[in-house]
């Protein structure tokens, strides 16, 4: 299982991490909304373009990757499959694909995956969630396991969270523990940028986001930024 990291020095003193031209043009769809979704507006999280990546953001990706890069090569090798899935399904509701590693963090792509609190399937989506979203789960199917079915759960979540938000870091953090927390760091902290707010979240929240990135480059493989760490 992919390792959590609890860095706790990660909070705080990054209220200026913003998308920086070259080492992070390929995450820019985190920072810059799509005009595809919603409004054309640029996310909160972007209103100072170009400035240097945060230190301690490279030191955790870096970190991460390196602690759980023998689960990530496995992960990698039987990812074909489901990441065509997820392009096709996210490709259709207008989604940036990048958002299918949003399923290794979740569930390292496994069907038969099963959280403490009773989150199933590759989305790891709780039983009300997945029924609101369309998805059959009662005792004698779950389809939370069927990935093609999960997947457009999964999308249409993303969605409704982007559609509330309008920033693709607080997306995140609410698939990951509710709406609620979100609005609630919002509101204390007087801000809708991430990593102002992020204090405020449960710490497993803000930790999601940041193993979502540190996921991304793995995959992607972003050389220009790989290289400068």
């Amino acid at each position: 299982m992919i390792a959590s990291w609890h860095l706790d020095w990660l909070v705080g003193g990054m209220e200026n991490v913003n998308l920086v031209r070259g080492a992070f043009i390929g995450i820019s769809f985190l920072f810059v909304a799509p005009t595809t979704i919603g409004e054309s507006t640029v996310s909160n999280s972007a209103t100072k373009a170009e400035t240097s990546v945060h230190r301690h953001v490279k030191q955790f990706v870096t970190r991460y990757i390196n602690a759980n890069r023998e689960d990530l090569q496995l992960i990698a090798k039987r990812s074909l499959k489901p990441f065509a899935i997820t392009d096709e399904v996210f490709r259709s509701y207008k989604l940036p694909v990048q958002l299918k590693y949003l399923a290794v963090i979740e569930s390292e792509l496994k069907t038969t995956a099963v959280s403490k609190v009773g989150a199933v399937g590759p989305w790891q989506l709780m039983p009300e969630t997945a029924r609101d979203l369309g998805l059959k789960v009662d005792s004698g199917e779950d389809e939370r396991t069927h990935y093609y079915k999960s997947t457009k759960a999964a999308a249409k979540y993303l969605k409704d969270l982007y559609a509330e938000f309008g920033d693709w870091l607080l997306v995140l953090a609410a698939y990951n523990g509710g709406p609620k927390p979100v609005y609630h760091a919002m509101k204390v902290s007087g801000s809708r940028n991430f990593w102002t707010l992020q204090a405020y979240l449960p710490a497993e929240s803000r930790m999601h986001v940041k193993r979502y990135i540190a996921t991304y480059y793995y995959f992607e493989r972003n050389d220009a930024f790989i290289a400068n760490l």
